[in-house]
């Protein structure tokens, strides 16, 4: 049997579940640049509309292939964003401040989770979405942690709030910070200290100025750079936890952070060309898209809504505690 006809072989049983995963991103991709809403909440939404054909048939192989395989993908190709000359431009100081920001806020998850009877892998999921980058530092965590029965649900419903409370946040911060005197550059830093996902950081930092887009976008870079940064600790943790907080022996590098580090390094070292690092980002989001429609498919609603107020009350207070804290630093050290 030749190599073509064993890929062959391979492949046919994954292709009808991963195109229907590509046609719902792309559908979901049109109705989000039509109506300038978030693209990862309609390739939940619409995904979750579909998951009768993840119970039997033909998808199904293909659908658990793109929500596992393709999801670890695309959060290794995040590496192309990361140059670490644009990091050096938030000072030691900022520095700091933002590593101690992420640190408190997943701290706060760990403390609100048992109040709400929520176990500590939803408040590791949550405090990382919401102290990191949004729906890709959630869909990376879920790849690193223990799976169980309720993982991919606390995932999809993670995503769906830090997505929601994202889009809320790039109208109102603006408004807020200069309310509360910040200079430009100060709203530019605590936008991209504090909202949860990329897109809607670029988008409310040149709502204010591009000088405060630019801070924005470099402060949230570094909130994704500390992505393999806080998954290489849990990964840490969890091996010396032993096998009772994890499925068997856990890699120290799961082969997609070594793929982001390693662009990193590339994007740090050498001056790639615009056009190939826009291309490689186009693809890392196109593939994370397709996983969270798959996701999606993987999800029926009844057990998303069976969540409970709780999950949304930690997701709410991890979001309260990440702006308080980062205005109070920013208004009474004046860091930035």
């Amino acid at each position: 049997m030749s190599a073509l006809t064993r890929l062959r072989a391979w492949g046919a049983p994954l292709l009808p579940g991963v195109m229907l995963s590509a046609t719902i991103a792309a559908a979901a991709a049109f109705l989000g640049a039509h109506y300038g809403a978030p693209v990862m909440l309609f390739a939940l939404l619409l995904g979750m509309a579909f998951n009768f054909l993840h119970e039997d048939g033909p998808c199904r192989a293909g659908v658990e292939f793109a929500s596992k395989f393709i999801l670890r993908l695309g959060v290794g190709l995040l590496g192309i964003r990361i140059v670490f000359d644009d990091l050096a431009e938030i000072g030691f100081q900022g520095a700091g401040l933002l590593i101690g920001l992420i640190a408190l806020t997943i701290g706060t998850g760990f403390l609100a989770a048992p109040l709400f009877r929520r176990q500590w892998r939803f408040a590791l999921l949550t405090g990382g979405a919401v102290a990191i980058c949004g729906a890709s530092a959630a869909l990376a965590i879920a790849a690193v942690i223990p799976a169980n029965d309720k993982t991919e649900r606390n995932t999809l419903f993670t995503v769906m709030a830090v997505t929601a409370l994202s889009t809320i946040a790039m109208v109102v911060y603006p408004l807020l910070f200069q309310g509360l005197g910040f200079s430009e550059i100060q709203q530019g830093f605590l936008i991209g200290a504090t909202i949860h996902d990329v897109a809607q950081v670029v988008g409310a930092g040149f709502s204010v100025s591009d000088s405060a887009g630019e801070i924005a976008t470099i402060t949230k870079l570094f909130r994704v750079a500390m992505l393999p940064v806080v998954l290489i600790a849990i990964v840490l943790v969890l091996r010396v936890a032993g096998p009772g907080a994890g499925q068997g022996k856990i890699p120290l590098l799961p082969w997609f952070m070594v793929l982001f580090l390693a662009l990193v390094a590339l994007g740090s070292t050498f001056e790639l060309p615009g056009a190939l690092v826009a291309q490689v980002d186009t693809l890392s989001r196109a593939f994370l898209i397709t996983a969270i429609a798959a996701l999606g498919v993987k999800t029926s609603l009844k057990a998303l809504t069976a969540v409970g107020g709780g999950h949304l009350a930690i997701v709410v207070i991890e979001t309260l505690v990440l702006l308080v804290l980062a205005s109070a630093a920013l208004y009474f050290l004046a860091i930035v």
